[in-house]
């Protein structure tokens, strides 16, 4: 008798619990306590970024788990009906890293408001032919009001602002030094060997860097709950803006994996059915931790007397941090299971619009 009266007395109880655990989305989580006002803007900016695209991400083992918008495409965004390619002019012309790529196809057709373009169709070939990771991180910075951030096209451009201790981040050892929320993680791409950071520090200090190859992403957080997991959001990624998983060791600090086989010639091996192990989008040749050393934003303007219109798709006012946006409903998923919902369907249609012939977009995670 002792066993059911137990069940029965354990059973209202267990009819309030729920029957899977959820793990809680890590951009959903409020900022640490002690992490600088300057920190928060960042953070809250790219988390803001990656829930309008749908919450795309890289798993710890370098898989791609989730893609729902990409680019190029005339599809709507999680938030407000924005279009997934306005939202990426809006990137490029609200960072200020537009104008230098005057020179490129497509470039002028961007520079355009919406509206007096004479066709869409070269600017979001532009989209696709040039990388605009560096104008995410860019963007990021300026909406975030970071004092001294040296937007470029590139991102080496700001590596080596870093390096020279000049602007709001310093360059670290990303084998050695613990991420934070606010920091950037860049690695070298194209090169003939892996460099890592004691190569790099070499190459900067003799003047051999120029226009490098390179990408960074936006530390989110590092080891929430005791879960050795860093949390990166960078534009460009897979196409879209997404999350990326990387494993933490006990102290903190990245389990760095190794870049990916070159051939003779510099060129990939690449990833093919007989030789998996170059199928982890993880492996890089991370070569900088770029530390976050300023700690308040920038002094903000004084607000307009009239408010100014959304360009592509952007919200006015481009200095303003943004607020915390409501979490999007989404269901639970199990551990495992397949990638998240697609767009719901209650979002605005697109208009109508002649088919366009576009090339084929390639994923890119480089600037």
């Amino acid at each position: 008798m002792r066993p059911l009266f137990l069940l029965a007395c354990l059973s209202p109880l267990a009819t309030l619990l729920p029957a899977t655990a959820s793990a809680a989305e890590v951009c959903d989580i409020p900022p640490r306590f002690g992490l600088s006002p300057l920190a928060v803007n960042i953070v809250q900016t790219a988390c803001n970024e990656h829930r309008l695209w749908y919450r795309p991400f890289i798993d710890r083992d370098g898989r791609v788990a989730s893609i729902s918008a990409t680019e190029a495409e005339d599809v709507h965004l999680a938030d407000n009906g924005m279009v997934a390619w306005q939202r990426v002019v809006g990137y490029w012309r609200q960072s200020g890293t537009l104008s230098p790529m005057g020179g490129q196809p497509g470039a002028t057709s961007c520079m355009a408001p919406p509206g007096t373009r004479y066709t869409d169709t070269d600017c979001r070939a532009f989209l696709i032919d040039n990388p605009w990771s560096a104008a995410f991180i860019s963007w990021v910075m300026t909406r975030a009001n970071v004092p001294g951030f040296t937007r470029s096209p590139r991102h080496i451009d700001y590596i080596r602002a870093a390096y020279q201790n000049s602007g709001p981040y310093r360059m670290a050892d990303p084998a050695q030094e613990k991420p934070a929320p606010g920091d950037l993680l860049c690695y070298l791409r194209d090169r003939r060997e892996a460099l890592s950071y004691r190569g790099l520090v070499q190459s900067l200090g003799s003047g051999a860097v120029t226009h490098w190859k390179s990408h960074c992403e936006v530390v989110i957080a590092a080891n929430m709950g005791g879960d050795r997991t860093l949390y990166l959001i960078g534009g460009n990624v897979m196409n879209t803006v997404a999350m990326r998983k990387l494993s933490l060791d006990r102290s903190g600090r990245i389990e760095l994996p190794p870049a990916k086989a070159n051939a003779s010639d510099g060129m990939e091996l690449g990833c093919t059915p007989g030789r998996e192990e170059e199928c982890n989008f993880n492996r890089q040749d991370w070569a900088a931790l770029l530390k976050l050393v300023a700690t308040s934003p920038a002094a903000l303007p004084p607000p307009p007397t009239t408010p100014s219109p959304a360009v592509d798709g952007m919200p006015p006012s481009p200095a303003q941090p943004l607020p915390p946006t409501r979490p999007l409903p989404v269901s639970p998923v199990a551990p495992g299971a397949g990638p998240v919902p697609a767009r719901p369907s209650s979002l605005p249609a697109t208009p109508p619009q002649p088919p366009v012939p576009m090339p084929a977009a390639t994923p890119r995670t480089d600037a």
